[in-house]
């Protein structure tokens, strides 16, 4: 690897597909593997297949099939700043606070550093959330001058040190450091992590056809089902998903790997026979696969992995190219109890990035109003989210405060305390109502006895 990209996903076994066309030879992107050619049962099992998700056989994830790596740079930038003063890497701490989040304990107790004497992570370490990668200062002053006594630039600095934050529990690697300069002339140092990922639940695959599915469990292998001839899928996916959206291409892309692993050729698998005369037709794959032992239409006798038991039906079952996504559950997956909050409303931050609550919307408000749960749509709306004490002045309406000398309520428009209450409310109303009141509209609130 060269580049330093922002992120990069890379497929650690890529194949080229058994199966191309005269357009992906053109284009060459048969030479560029970027998915690998699973055994694919089409069949339902165990319910976990239910839309579109696929069950995956665990020997082969042990034996690397969808296994990629994450490559991801982070970046640092030592800054000058107008005094002539700039950013400083320091040394680490090998004693004292703070200094166990730049070293790990090894297994034979070692205390092994991720932080090298020039205060850059090492390439090579094993790098864990929180973990320091760069020891950086920067100067407290940045404008005008400062100068010592003796002529020499003098400044306090405070600790700007970068801690990887990455997915917890997981160990990723510093890949490499690379120092270069920035268009101001800065230092800029680039840190590469990476981070080898096998398919979980919840990861998402595709063929090429568009038939996408995540992983909706996977069984060990004893428990697959299995062919006369022993041989077990890499993956299982729902017969559900041909009729009502109709990729034949997938069909034929099944009997034609199949027969092409039988005679060792690569067929073209365009659902039309071109003029030109490369595309195969299903005719001449079916005798090809009846040449070699299998059933004409690419079904097979599949015994049960569970019973041992023949199954009471053929199963269509041959290998398709088929692509690991992006999408991977382990970068979208969030939740919180309690956490940050915004300082302007009060209320839980948004997003997974900042740890950020799950929003209740109209929606939802709608179906919890909808089942008569009007504790659980308080709890969810002001208990959970922001709950401020208010003082209300029962005359006016207006919003007093609370004197703490007094140990009493004040209304600040009375100039008494005599008819003051105390409720609870959503800081977001009460900021709303003072926003009001700056544009010179009055809400009051008018209380009830409870």
């Amino acid at each position: 690897l060269c580049r330093m990209d922002s992120l990069l996903y890379l497929l650690v076994y890529p194949q080229r597909p058994l199966l191309t066309t005269r357009t992906i030879e053109l284009v060459g992107y048969d030479k560029l593997g970027a998915g690998q050619n699973a055994t694919v049962a089409v069949m339902s099992y165990s319910g976990y297949d239910i839309e579109d998700a696929i069950v995956m056989n665990k020997s082969s994830l042990d034996r690397g099939f969808g296994r990629c790596i994450v490559v991801k740079k982070y970046t640092a930038i030592n800054q000058k700043y107008a005094n002539s003063t700039s950013d400083r890497i320091l040394r680490p701490d090998r004693t004292g606070p703070g200094a166990e989040r730049m070293q790990v304990v090894h297994h034979s107790n070692l205390l092994l550093l991720i932080l090298d004497d020039d205060g850059l992570a090492a390439p090579g370490e094993i790098i864990k959330p929180n973990d320091v990668y760069i020891n950086k200062e920067s100067p407290l002053e940045t404008r005008g001058s400062i100068m010592s006594p003796t002529g020499q630039t003098d400044s306090r600095y405070r600790s700007a040190r970068q801690t990887y934050k990455g997915p917890d529990g997981e160990t990723c690697v510093v890949d490499r450091v690379a120092l270069c300069s920035d268009k101001n002339g800065d230092l800029c140092i680039k840190f590469l992590i990476r981070h080898t990922r096998r398919p979980e639940l919840g990861d998402k695959f595709s063929s090429r056809h568009g038939q996408k599915g995540v992983c909706g469990t996977i069984v060990q292998q004893e428990d697959f089902p299995f062919s006369e001839r022993g041989i077990c899928p890499d993956l299982i996916m729902n017969p559900h998903g041909f009729p009502s959206r109709m990729t034949v291409g997938k069909m034929i892309e099944l009997l034609g790997g199949k027969a092409g692993v039988s005679c060792g050729r690569f067929h073209y698998g365009s659902a039309f026979g071109e003029p030109s005369g490369h595309a195969d037709t299903v005719e001449s794959i079916s005798e090809t696969l009846v040449k070699h032992g299998f059933s004409y239409n690419g079904k097979d006798m599949i015994y049960s992995g569970i019973t041992g038991c023949p199954l009471q039906a053929y199963i269509f079952m041959g290998p398709i190219y088929y692509q690991k996504l992006k999408h991977m559950v382990l970068d979208k997956m969030h939740a919180r109890g309690s956490g940050p909050r915004v300082m302007l409303t009060r209320q839980p931050t948004e997003g997974r990035a900042r740890n950020g609550g799950l929003r209740v919307g109209e929606m939802e408000r709608d179906c919890l109003i909808a089942y008569g749960a009007s504790m659980l749509i308080f709890e969810r709306l002001m208990v959970s989210s922001d709950p401020f004490e208010v003082q209300v002045c029962r005359v006016c309406g207006l919003l007093g405060y609370y004197n703490h000398k007094l140990k009493a309520g004040i209304c600040s428009t009375c100039k008494n305390g005599d008819n003051i209450s105390s409720m609870k409310l959503p800081y977001a109303c009460k900021l709303l109502i003072q926003e009001l009141q700056s544009m010179n509209i009055v809400p009051r609130l008018k209380l009830a006895e409870a």
